[in-house]
């Protein structure tokens, strides 16, 4: 993120931001091995928060797309949609 799709982003410069909100690289994920957190996806979103920020005037679309762990599924959505209010 930090070293591709972060600085392309900032080189598109979009004008709104749309996510596919898709939870399924988390570690409790059984169809995974990417072993993410829900601050990992925190993370990710308060930078897409920024960019939207930066860019789009705060405009931002989210979609829920996939989790197969509902544990993982609820807190990286919890995470998720506090990043984006925040």
């Amino acid at each position: 993120m930090s070293e591709i799709v972060l600085p392309a982003l900032d080189r598109f410069a979009p004008e709104l931001l749309l996510i596919s909100a898709g939870f399924d690289a988390h570690r409790l994920d059984p169809l995974a091995d990417l072993n993410l957190d829900a601050e990992d996806y925190a993370w990710v979103t308060g930078e897409l928060v920024h960019i939207a920020q930066t860019y789009a005037s705060g405009r931002m679309v989210s979609s829920l797309e996939g989790g197969y762990s509902l544990t993982a599924l609820r807190q990286s959505t919890a995470a998720h949609v506090a990043a984006m209010m925040d």
